[in-house]
């Protein structure tokens, strides 16, 4: 009888998705696995450092690592993959900050370590002086700096030193409103517990209430960065609702607004703003510093921009949370939100919340679109960019969309894509508004609020609508273009449908990808996520 893991010595594993308990396997190698292809049944994961050290941060020991692999293998756990399991884990916390005062010190019971690092060059000017064999004086400004140099030496330190308390804000939360969940409840006393960090959540499953639990449990002036206005201000009507905070102690900061309150939500764009005047200043970041911020929320944390990041490096002394449905960045900065944000504190699987009945069940199907014979040969004699925009936009795909929305024709339905040209096309066959990044904002939230309350039936959105968009109805996506095989993105489109429905219907999420085309290559990417997850597609050729 096959297993359904294959082991190999140089820190790879194969996953062999036709067997039967293939699912359990898929949500139990998750939490310290990285899945890299999925040609076929056979799913190739790898053992990563950082997946590895972000294991050992949540609690997972090396141990139970090693017992998870050897429980769905027909042989032993390799002795180099072994050993690589508990090298790595045993690593994380090696190295630990902590305070004395003022102070700030790097320590760790392994002498030779400590010597070894404090001796690299690359920790000039992060270090002050020895103060024992097992002990060295930081310099408090450079907490960061110092944690993402030692990172890069692959030595993940444990952060234990203190955060500034902030200014006091009082808030509770309205019981009657607002229950938190066992795992939410969780994830919160995680970060309560052990500093600061990243908790991964489904869309769905209420990440801005973690959010909102973690600034009652902290008791402190709050800066929120959300990825849009539209998401600023959900979160704004959350906060009114469900906690006592009256309206004037929260403030929206963006483009539109430039209010500074106790809790302050504010858009990545607006900070990032860079007047038009040659210099690289900008100018709005000054609001890390506005208030003494004992909190500081970055909603899809998998979003931060660049000068976000370095700023960042500056605020070590102040709580930080990360909330994503997906860590993977399409920049490969994985690592710069474990030493400036933190490792995971909290991980949930889609389809154990899924299980429990906390997101909706979702069938996944990829619906194969033939181009037509002068697409075909327009195709044949374009260049790489003009082959995937000739795919991405295959008109026949318009036909599909339209007998799609006639089979769900009585549940709340997005279509999603990446071109507006494409958009406008199916908009008009469907007879359904468009949402894009020219919608202006009053008009946006007025669409998505007639969805929500069922006066419109069907949506048309371009990626504006990928992120921290509340539209818990929607029970059928179908996905008619994307970026260039981002699994965050599919992250994301996939959750527009997962929120629970009143009726208990399944959703369904589609793709469609045109035919022997380059987009069927991304398709594959994309679809590396789903069965990260637990989810399972079936592949259907166009009628």
């Amino acid at each position: 009888m096959s297993s359904t893991l294959t082991l190999q010595a140089n820190q790879t594993f194969l996953l062999d998705s036709a067997q039967p308990d293939a699912d359990a396997a898929h949500l139990s190698v998750a939490p310290f696995a990285e899945l890299v292809k999925t040609p076929g049944p056979l799913h190739h994961y790898r053992l990563t450092p950082l997946s590895l050290w972000n294991a050992a941060a949540a609690g997972l020991p090396a141990a139970e690592i090693i017992a998870t692999l050897a429980a769905f293998a027909d042989h032993p756990v390799p002795p180099a993959m072994r050993e690589f399991i508990e090298r790595q884990v045993a690593a994380y916390g090696r190295l630990w900050l902590e305070d004395d005062g003022d102070a700030l010190l790097l320590r760790s019971n392994d002498a030779l370590l400590l010597h070894r690092v404090a001796d690299d060059p690359a920790l000039a000017g992060l270090l002050q002086h020895k103060l024992d064999a097992h002990t060295w004086l930081c310099v408090p400004a450079q907490r960061g700096s110092l944690k993402r140099a030692l990172l890069a030496l692959d030595c993940p330190v444990d952060d234990r030193a203190a955060y500034r308390p902030g200014a006091p804000l009082a808030i509770e939360l309205r019981g009657e409103r607002l229950a938190l969940r066992d795992y939410q409840h969780e994830a919160v006393t995680r970060v309560v517990r052990s500093g600061s960090g990243v908790v991964v959540l489904p869309c769905g499953a209420g990440k801005t209430v973690v959010g909102i639990g973690l600034i009652a449990a902290h008791q402190t002036d709050t800066l929120i960065l959300t990825p849009s206005i539209v998401a600023a201000r959900q979160w704004a009507a959350e906060l009114a609702d469900k906690t006592t905070l009256p309206a004037e102690a929260i403030g929206e900061y963006s483009g539109e607004r430039k209010q500074v309150r106790p809790v302050t939500l504010a858009t990545y764009q607006a900070l990032t703003h860079r007047p038009d005047t040659g210099s690289d200043e900008r100018p709005h970041l000054s609001l890390f510093r506005a208030r003494d911020w004992g909190l500081i929320i970055y909603d899809e944390v998998h979003l931060l921009p660049a000068p976000v990041f370095r700023l960042v490096a500056d605020l070590q002394a102040t709580l930080r949370l990360g909330l994503t449905a997906t860590l993977v960045r399409e920049d490969a900065l994985e690592r710069d939100v474990f030493a400036l944000i933190g490792p995971t504190r909290y991980q949930a699987g889609w389809k154990q919340l899924e299980r429990a009945g906390w997101i909706a069940e979702a069938l996944c199907t990829e619906v194969r679109v033939a181009l037509d014979g002068d697409e075909r040969l327009r195709y044949s004699a374009a260049g790489s960019t003009e082959r995937a925009r000739i795919a991405a936009e295959n008109e026949r795909k318009h036909g599909v969309v339209r007998r799609l929305a006639t089979q769900h024709r009585d549940e709340p339905l997005l279509v999603i894509g990446q071109y507006l040209s494409q958009l406008q096309g199916i908009a008009a066959v469907l007879k359904a508004p468009l949402i894009s990044g020219r919608t202006p904002n009053a008009e946006r939230e007025a669409l998505y609020r007639r969805f929500r309350q069922g006066e419109i039936a069907q949506l048309v959105v371009s990626k504006v609508a990928n992120y921290a968009i509340d539209l818990p109805d929607a029970s059928v996506a179908i996905q008619v273009s994307g970026a260039f095989g981002s699994r965050q993105e599919e992250a994301q489109r996939l959750g527009r449908i997962l929120r629970p429905k009143a009726d208990g219907k399944q959703a369904h999420f589609y793709t469609l990808v045109s035919t022997d085309t380059v987009e069927q290559v991304h398709a594959a990417r994309r679809q590396r996520f789903l069965i990260e997850q637990g989810y399972t597609y079936k592949i259907v050729a166009a009628g």
